[in-house]
């Protein structure tokens, strides 16, 4: 699919404007992400049974990436984008009420929806607008701003929370992703409006399906789908899993915080950096040094308690932030303008595919072990894993 049509926009409208947007929705996301889990404990009352709920939840989600193309195809992306964050605004606004678990469930999976969208938009406006900026260097500062924005999201989550309520933080991601709203509006961006035409959900099905399997036959796609699965489980395992331990190890919310937000600081430090290495000495060697180090860490946090264990918390974010920079880059660097809006909701489905299938290993690890640290047993086999294939010729 070639790119869409832009009739008009405000002369400073580039692809760093796109990047900026991740200082929103790095924000917004992380505060949101800070007390997820939580709150899901607080509804399901058991680790392993949230583990099976974020399954669950991430396969909805992967289908919604699946049909992005397809949606692609009767409206513009920015007026996606716009209906997207308006949605995610109300969603968490609705969120942040004393609601029912059923009604929370359902705005869960309804804001879902708008974080596909989103999450599959932004790069994608960045590559339309990259000229000959280059897309290393707006990745990297699009990841830095997700990070400038997430640096203090989990000491303000957890203040709100120990305020308020858990729910009440949701509040908090309402009123960022307004703001992030308002700024893209100011964009004035006008795209071509195109010709919905009917067509017979069988044919779409169809059409969807015969994408996914251009798009794992075309050559080297698999190997990059499999890592980025890798990049993506050791994420969601870590977000899912290190706030129940530290409340679990009898840490308090504040401490908790102060954990998540001093793990933030590698990504804002070596963001901006690892586009430049990645430039230089390309993108394998960082992705093989952050997958390697996160699964000495995780053997280390298999056994280790209290204090020592919240600094490996700490110290494996360093493995991260090598990754997180440039796992996208595997996608955009090996793939052509025409194809890139036609693959790249197939690609991210690698991170819902990962969270609908680790947390239920995670779950009958916990299970199996009697304890929630079995998860990291799973982290470090899946770093060697992902070393493995990332470095394979096929």
């Amino acid at each position: 699919m070639a790119k869409d049509k832009y009739i008009s926009m405000k002369n400073s409208v580039s692809g760093f404007s796109f990047a900026n947007l991740g200082l929103f929705t790095g924000f917004g996301n992380s505060i949101s992400s800070t007390i997820y889990s939580l709150v899901l404990l607080e509804i399901f009352r058991n680790s392993a049974t949230v583990g099976i709920y974020v399954s669950i939840y991430s396969a909805f989600c992967m289908i919604i990436a699946l049909f992005a193309n397809e949606l692609f195809r009767y409206f513009s992306k920015a007026k996606i984008f716009y209906f997207s964050m308006l949605m995610l605004m109300v969603c968490y606004f609705m969120m942040g009420f004393s609601i029912k678990s059923g009604t929370f469930i359902a705005l869960d999976y309804t804001s879902g929806i708008a974080v596909v969208f989103v999450s599959v938009l932004i790069p994608l406006f960045m590559s339309d607008f990259s000229k000959t900026t280059g897309m290393a260097k707006l990745n990297a500062r699009y990841h830095l701003w997700l990070n400038v924005g997430a640096l203090f999201a989990p000491m303000i989550a957890m203040a709100i929370a120990g305020s308020f309520g858990n729910r009440s933080v949701f509040f908090a991601s309402a009123a960022i992703y307004g703001l992030g709203w308002i700024v893209f509006k100011l964009f004035k961006i006008v795209q071509e409006d195109k010709k919905i035409k009917k067509v017979s959900p069988r044919r779409t099905l169809r059409s969807i399906w015969n994408n996914i399997i251009s798009f794992f036959n075309h050559p080297g796609m698999m190997r990059l789908y499999m890592v980025d699965f890798g990049y993506y489980a050791l994420q969601s395992m870590r977000f899912l899993y290190v706030p129940i331990i530290v409340i679990e190890q009898g840490f308090s919310k504040e401490t908790l915080g102060l954990i998540l937000t001093l793990g933030i600081i590698p990504y804002v430090v070596l963001a901006q950096p690892m586009g430049r290495f990645a430039r230089k000495y390309g993108n394998n060697i960082w992705m093989a040094i952050g997958f390697l180090s996160f699964a000495v860490f995780s053997v280390l946090a298999i056994f280790a308690h209290g204090w020592p264990l919240l600094l490996i918390f700490v110290l494996w974010q360093i493995s991260g932030a090598f990754m997180e920079p440039i796992h996208d880059l595997l996608f955009f660097d090996n793939t052509k303008n025409s194809e890139k809006t036609k693959f790249y909701g197939v690609f991210k489905t690698a991170g819902n595919l990962q969270s609908f299938i680790v947390p239920l290993v995670g779950a009958g690890f916990i299970t199996f072990f009697g304890g929630t640290f079995a998860v990291w047993i799973i982290t470090a086999i899946i770093s060697v894993l992902s070393t493995w294939v990332l470095l394979s010729k096929k």
